[in-house]
This record gives C-alpha cells, structure tokens and sequence, in this order.
C-alpha cells in the first residue's frame, strides 16, 4: 500500500512512539458525534428509473448479499461520490 507524506509521517511516529494522545474537549466529543451522526442520516429520497433488466440485476445482487437493493444502489452512489468507484474509460 502506497502512503502519502502526511501518512508516513504519522505511521513512522507511531512506530517511534513520538505520538502523545490528548483527552479531546467536551466541544470536541459533542462535535465528533454530531458529524457521526449526520454521516448516517439519510434524509433526501429520490426517485430514477432503471432499465428492467438492470433494476432485476441489482435485486438479484443484493439477494446475493443479504442486503435491500435500495441500500444496495445507495451504497454504490456513495463509493462513487467517496471517489472509492471508478468508472472504466475506453
């Protein structure tokens, strides 16, 4: 796995042990978990219309997995967005 410069600093610190842990601030818990739990909001509903064929594929996909195919569809639109999915170009 390749690491950027800030990662390798923090890694080579922590290896070194030269990392030195604070207790975070009351703000600052309060302010981790109101980001925590806007990250798993999900508050906007949306409406597409899919090729038959590939609604059924997504459904059979997420049988597959154990999963509703909406959060399966959200899932996918959320790596992509996260920049984790890439589309193939020629």
């Amino acid at each position: 796995m390749k690491y950027n410069k800030e990662e390798k600093y923090i890694i080579n610190a922590l290896e070194n042990n030269n990392m030195k842990l604070s207790t975070p601030s009351k703000k600052e818990i309060e302010s981790i978990k109101t980001a925590a739990n806007n990250t798993f909001k999900k508050d906007k509903r949306i409406t597409i219309r899919l090729y038959d064929h590939d609604f059924t594929g997504i459904q059979k996909k997420a049988m597959e997995m154990g999963i509703p195919y909406q959060t399966l569809i959200s899932g996918i639109i959320h790596r992509y967005i996260e920049g984790d999915l890439k589309i193939k170009t020629g």
